[in-house]
This record gives C-alpha cells, sequence and structure tokens, in this order.
C-alpha cells in the first residue's frame, strides 16, 4: 500500500519547511510500515541492480527515518555484489570517500552522528569505480530533483557521473518524501532514477 504524501502542501515552501515536515512525516511511520516499506523496496532495487548489471554498489545506512537499507544489503551480499558505505572525507570537507563493507567492517559515529565505516584506505573505492551509488533524500520531485540535508555531499560525489556514465546514481525513499517541485541550484545533480516502495521513477 502507498504512503500516504504530503506533496501539494509544501511546492511553494522553503527548503527548511520542506525538510522538516518530510522528516516528520517519514519519522512518523509505524515499525511495521517501515519493514513493509524496507523489504518491499529492496526487491525492486536488487530487480534494476541486476538489470543495470551492477557489481559495485554503494549505498547508506538508514538514519532518522530514512528508508531502512538493511534488507538490501543482505540481499546483495548473498548475490555477490560489493557494497560499499560512504564516510566523511577525512581531510576535504564536504566530500565523501567510499570503502567496502561487509559483516566484519567496524562502524563508527562522525561528527553528523551517522554510522560510517572506520577509515582503512585499502578496502577505498574512487566513485568512478562503482557502478551506482543508491543515495539517501530528504524529498525529490516529478523531474528527479532531490533534497538532501543541505551539505552537498552527494552532489559532489556525483558531479561527473553524466561525463563518464558511472556511477549511476539511484534514489531510495519512502512514498511520502516526494513533494510536487523542488527548488534547485546549478550545482543539484537531478536523479535518473528513484525507487520507493509503491513506484519506480525513471527521468
Amino acid at each position: 500500500m502507498q504512503q500516504p504524501s504530503i506533496t501539494n502542501t509544501l511546492e511553494a515552501s522553503s527548503p527548511k519547511i520542506i525538510r522538516l515536515a518530510v522528516r516528520a512525516a517519514r519519522r512518523g511511520l509505524s515499525n511495521d510500515q517501515q519493514s513493509v516499506a524496507a523489504n518491499t523496496a529492496a526487491v525492486k532495487a536488487l530487480q534494476k541492480l541486476k538489470q543495470l548489471s551492477a557489481r559495485k554498489v554503494a549505498l547508506y545506512l538508514t538514519n532518522d527515518g530514512e528508508l531502512d537499507t538493511q534488507a538490501l544489503i543482505k540481499m546483495l551480499w548473498q548475490h555477490g555484489v560489493q557494497v560499499y558505505l560512504p564516510r566523511l572525507h577525512p581531510f576535504a570537507a564536504g566530500n565523501l570517500i567510499f570503502l567496502r563493507y561487509n559483516q566484519n567492517t567496524v562502524l563508527e559515529r562522525n561528527s553528523l552522528g551517522i554510522w560510517e565505516p572506520r577509515l582503512n584506505v585499502s578496502q577505498m573505492i574512487l566513485p568512478h569505480q562503482l557502478d551506482v551509488v543508491i543515495t539517501p533524500l530528504v524529498a525529490f520531485d516529478i523531474k528527479g530533483n532531490r533534497m538532501g540535508m543541505g551539505g552537498g555531499y552527494y552532489d559532489r560525489a556525483l558531479a561527473n557521473w553524466q561525463t563518464i556514465g558511472k556511477p549511476f546514481p539511484i534514489g531510495y525513499a519512502h512514498d511520502c518524501q516526494q513533494v510536487s517541485k523542488l527548488p534547485s541550484e546549478h550545482w543539484d545533480v537531478p536523479l535518473p532514477y528513484i525507487i520507493t516502495p509503491s513506484q519506480d521513477y525513471s527521468f
């Protein structure tokens, strides 16, 4: 069942208002709703990744009511797909690096309170070596525009994907995170594909 949307009421709102409203909506989902959504979206995501022949996939660990990735991570491991997680760059503020993630990876909280792999350069991969990056987001609209938390981390990581064709970005979100229209800047990287529990969007 599709989750309720708050789309139309937010079209003319400021980014701050949109972030507050959508984050509250996804945090308001029950544990059962979160679980069903995670499992449903994971099956859809795995199918898309198979279509893309993706063998190296970066995604995120869930925070603040985001669509849970644990079900998808387990499926990827079972299918022999290499999984990577983002980590705040230790030297270049505002940037991400990606490190291999498996059952033995040591995690630690970063300055934003988000779990990330402990720094290990032997497990690091460059963004263009990834096949797909599954991105978290706060909100998205019908044109594929993505709103994050405002730090621009994923916009920088994906800035060159259209030029070199990798990594292919896929948004991953609850249905309730869709809004009619988002404000966008020239540096924002729109998403070519978004997966929610009830729909796939191709732009």
